[in-house]
C-alpha cells in the first residue's frame, strides 16, 4: 500500500486549467481516469489526509503509485478525453454501467440496396437506422407485422431474398401483400427504398400527417365509389393506429426527449433511461453498477450521459434529456450533447406537470430495478462464495481461489492436437481472458506431454510480463530454479509496449489461484511438473477426472471424492465442461480448415484470385496436374515462374487413389470442376 505523500507532485508543478488526470498503480497499469475544471485543485484534494477522504478514495490513493495529467483548453475537451481513456484503459475504480440485459432494437438497414427490417442486438452499425431499445423482442414483431400492411418493406434475410430472385417467385409475405416483393420486380429499388423511408418516419414519431393523408385518399376513395379500395385504407388506418396504441401517450406535446433515473444505496446503483419519441415511449433500457469511487447522483447521471451517448450522433440525441440532478460540469456537458446532436440539446430537472410525474415513473422502475438486481446478486454471490470455499477446503488452499484457470487438451486421433485455457473470476466465466494454444514441440498423441507444454507456455509469457511491469527482476530470476531461457529474458525486457505508454493490463499478467486440468494424476503431473521447472510455487493444482468425477492432487495416490451434490464440484465441472467446448470447437475449426485445403493452397504467391483463374481455365486439379508449364502459362496472369511453382507443388502433391462407387463397385473418374483451394482429389488431405 503506496504513501500518496510519495508520489504528490510538488507545489506549483500542476497548472491551474482544464485537463484529465490519471492514476496509476506501481505496475503502470491506470486505475482511475478523472477531469477537472482546474487541475490544480482537484488533484489537491486527492492529497489530503487519508482518513479525511471517503474510503473509496482513499483505497484508490493508497493502491496508486503515481499520478499524470494532460492539460485541454476547453471542458468539453477534458469531457471527450475522459470518455475516450476510460473506454480504453477500463481503470478498476472508475464507475462502469454494465447493462442488466441485451436490449433489441427496431433496425432498418438503409445503407443496402434494398433496405431490410429486422430485430438487432448489440453494437450500431453505420448506416442502419435503429428505434427502441425495447424491452421485449416480441413486442418488435408484434408492431412490425401491424406496419407491414401499410408499408411493405423487405425482412427477409440474404439468403431468401437471392433465393426467391433466383426462382422468380416470391415468399409467402410476398403473396399476402405484407412485403412488396422486390426481389423479383414488383417494385423498383427506389420505390422500395421510399417505403422504408415513410417506415422510418412513422416510427419517429411522424404520423399525423401519414394519418391525415391515408384518411384523404380513403375518403376519395370512397367518393369515386372505389369501395374496396377505401376498405383497404381503411384497415390499413386502423393497423397504425394499433401499432401507436402499442406505445402509451404519455406527453401531449409530441416531446422528443429522454428521461434517465437513478436509485442508488452505499454500494451499487441502477440507472433506467425512458426514450420518448413524438410523445410517446418508444423503448427503455437499464444499467446496474458497483459504486467502487466516491460519487454521488449528478456524478452517476454524468458517466450515464457519457456512455449513453458517447457513440451516438445526430437524432439518436434528443433534443431534451431530463435528469434527476445536473452534473457539475452542466455547460460542458450541453455543448458536448449539442456537437453529437449538431443542434441545441437542453439538460434539465423537470419540475412540474407531465414530465415530472413520467419522471417519478422512470424513479420507481430503477429502483425495482435495484432490488432484482440485489435479490439475484445476492443469491448467486451466496452459491459462488460457498462452492469457492468448498474448494478451497477441500483442496486445503489458503483462501477462496477467485481466479481459476482450466486446461484441457483435444485432437482427432493425434492429428491438429489443440489446447485450451478458460478463466473464471469469482466464480463466472471470464471469456476475454480464454487462450487457446496449438502444440509446437512435437507431433502426434501425447496428451501428458501437451499439457506440460502448455502450462510451460503460460505461466512462461507470465513470468515475462512479472519482467515487463517490473514486479520481478532479472537478479530474482537468477535466484530462482526456472527453465526461461537468457532469450526470454531479453524479450520480456524489450519486447512489446514500454509500460509507461501503456496502462492497460497485458495477457497472461494475472496469475490464478488454482489451475485445473481435465484429467487424472498423469496430467496433474505433468502440470506441477512445468510450475515447478519455472519456479512458480504459489499456485496450486489439481484434475478433474470424468469417469467418477474425481478431483486429482499432485503427488497423491487417492483421489478427493467431493459429495455429488458439491456447489464446489459443481463448479469445477462448470470450468471443465467449459475448457472441454473450447478445445473441442478450435480444433474442429482447424481440422475443417485443413481438410478444405488442396495442393494449390500450398503454392507460395498463389492468391485466391489466381486459383480461381487455373481452375477455370483447366476445369480441375487432375486436367491442371497434367498439364505442361507453357500451358500453365496460358492462363492470364500466370507468369513462367509461376507456373514452375504450381507444376512442382502438383508433383510433390500425391493424388488419392481413384474414386469407388459403393453401390455398383464402378469406379469413378474425377472430371468434375473443383473449387480454388480445394483438391479434386474427393476431400483428400494432401
Amino acid at each position: 500500500m503506496a504513501d500518496p505523500s510519495s508520489y504528490r507532485p510538488k507545489p506549483g508543478q500542476v497548472p491551474d486549467s482544464p485537463g484529465v488526470y490519471k492514476f496509476r498503480d506501481e505496475h503502470r497499469r491506470v486505475i482511475y481516469v478523472g477531469k477537472a475544471k482546474s487541475l490544480r485543485q482537484r488533484l489537491a484534494s486527492y492529497f489530503q489526509d487519508v482518513a479525511g477522504l471517503h474510503p473509496r478514495t482513499a483505497t484508490m490513493v493508497t493502491t496508486a503509485a503515481s499520478v499524470e495529467w494532460t492539460v485541454v483548453s476547453t471542458e468539453v475537451e477534458a469531457l471527450q478525453l475522459e470518455y475516450s481513456w476510460i473506454k480504453e484503459f477500463d481503470p478498476r475504480f472508475n464507475v462502469k454501467y454494465r447493462d442488466d440485459k441485451s436490449y433489441p432494437s427496431l433496425a432498418v438497414t438503409m445503407n443496402e440496396q434494398y433496405p431490410r427490417v429486422q430485430v438487432m442486438r448489440g453494437p450500431k452499425k453505420k448506416g442502419v437506422r435503429y428505434f427502441g431499445p425495447y424491452g421485449h423482442a416480441w413486442a418488435i414483431r408484434e408492431t412490425v407485422d401491424l406496419m407491414l400492411r401499410v408499408f411493405p418493406v423487405r425482412t427477409c434475410s440474404a439468403g431468401v431474398f437471392k433465393r426467391s430472385a433466383q426462382i422468380g417467385r416470391p415468399c409467402l409475405l410476398g403473396y399476402i401483400g405484407k412485403c412488396s416483393a422486390p426481389c423479383v420486380g414488383r417494385v423498383t429499388p427506389e420505390e422500395h427504398r421510399e417505403l422504408a423511408e415513410d417506415f422510418c418516419d412513422f416510427m419517429a414519431g411522424r404520423t399525423g400527417t401519414y394519418l391525415s393523408r391515408l384518411e384523404a385518399r380513403m375518403h376519395e376513395a370512397a367518393e369515386e365509389m372505389e369501395y374496396e379500395k377505401a376498405a383497404r385504407l381503411r384497415d390499413d388506418i386502423g393497423a397504425l393506429r394499433r401499432a401507436m396504441e402499442k406505445n402509451a401517450v404519455v406527453l401531449a406535446d409530441a416531446t422528443d426527449a429522454d428521461l434517465i433515473a437513478v436509485a442508488e444505496d452505499e454500494l451499487e446503483a441502477a440507472v433506467q433511461i425512458f426514450h420518448v419519441r413524438g410523445g410517446r415511449v418508444r423503448g427503455q433500457r437499464g444499467w446496474v453498477t458497483d459504486k467502487v469511487e466516491a460519487v454521488d447522483t449528478a456524478g452517476l447521471v454524468e458517466h450515464a450521459l457519457q456512455q449513453l451517448y458517447g457513440e451516438e450522433k445526430g437524432e439518436a440525441v434528443p433534443k431534451e434529456v431530463l435528469v434527476p440532478a445536473l452534473p457539475e460540469d452542466t455547460p460542458a456537458l450541453n455543448e458536448w450533447l449539442a456537437e453529437r446532436r449538431g443542434s441545441q440539446v437542453s439538460l434539465r430537472i423537470p419540475q412540474r406537470g407531465d414530465k415530472k410525474a413520467l419522471m417519478e415513473t422512470v424513479h420507481r422502475n430503477a429502483q425495482q430495478s435495484l432490488v432484482l438486481h440485489k435479490t439475484k446478486r445476492a443469491s448467486d454471490l451466496t452459491t459462488r462464495s460457498r462452492a469457492l470455499e468448498e474448494i478451497a477446503e477441500a483442496l486445503d488452499l489458503d483462501g477462496a481461489p477467485l481466479r481459476i484457470e482450466c486446461f484441457d487438451i483435444s485432437h482427432m486421433q493425434g492429428d491438429d492436437v489443440v489446447a485450451s485455457m478458460v478463466v473464471f473470476e469469482d466464480g463466472l466465466a471470464r471469456k476475454s481472458e480464454y487462450r487457446r494454444f496449438q502444440i509446437k514441440t512435437f507431433e502426434g498423441q501425447d496428451d501428458v506431454r501437451s499439457m506440460h507444454e502448455v502450462v510451460s507456455r503460460r505461466f512462461r509469457r507470465y513470468l515475462q510480463e512479472k519482467l515487463k511491469t517490473g514486479e520481478w527482476s532479472p537478479e530474482d530470476l537468477a535466484d530462482t530454479p526456472t527453465t526461461a531461457t537468457p532469450a526470454d529474458i531479453e524479450d520480456a525486457r524489450d519486447g512489446g509496449v514500454p509500460a509507461e505508454e501503456d496502462g492497460r493490463p497485458r495477457r497472461f499478467a494475472y496469475p490464478p489461484q488454482l489451475v485445473v486440468v481435465d484429467g487424472g494424476q498423469p496430467q496433474v503431473a505433468a502440470a506441477k511438473r512445468a510450475l515447478e521447472e519455472l519456479g512458480v510455487d504459489d499456485v496450486a493444482v489439481c484434475g478433474l477426472a470424468k469417469r467418477l468425477e474425481e478431483v486429482w492432487l499432485p503427488g497423491e495416490d487417492d483421489p478427493v471424492v467431493l459429495p455429488r451434490t458439491s456447489e464446489g464440484l459443481y463448479l469445477l465441472q462448470r470450468v471443465r465442461d467449459e475448457a472441454h467446448r473450447f478445445a473441442i470447437q478450435y480444433q474442429r475449426n482447424k481440422r475443417a480448415k485443413r481438410l478444405k485445403s488442396g495442393p494449390l493452397d500450398e503454392v507460395p504467391g498463389l492468391g485466391e484470385s489466381r486459383k480461381h483463374a487455373l481452375i477455370k481455365h483447366f476445369g480441375s486439379v487432375k486436367k491442371l496436374r497434367q498439364a505442361t508449364i507453357d500451358q500453365i502459362c496460358e492462363v492470364p496472369g500466370i507468369g513462367r515462374k509461376t507456373a514452375e511453382t504450381v507444376a512442382a507443388a502438383l508433383a510433390r502433391a500425391v493424388p488419392a487413389g481413384p474414386a469407388v462407387n459403393t453401390a455398383t463397385g464402378e469406379i469413378m473418374e474425377d472430371e468434375t470442376p473443383a473449387p480454388a483451394g480445394a483438391s479434386s482429389e474427393r476431400g483428400t488431405e494432401q
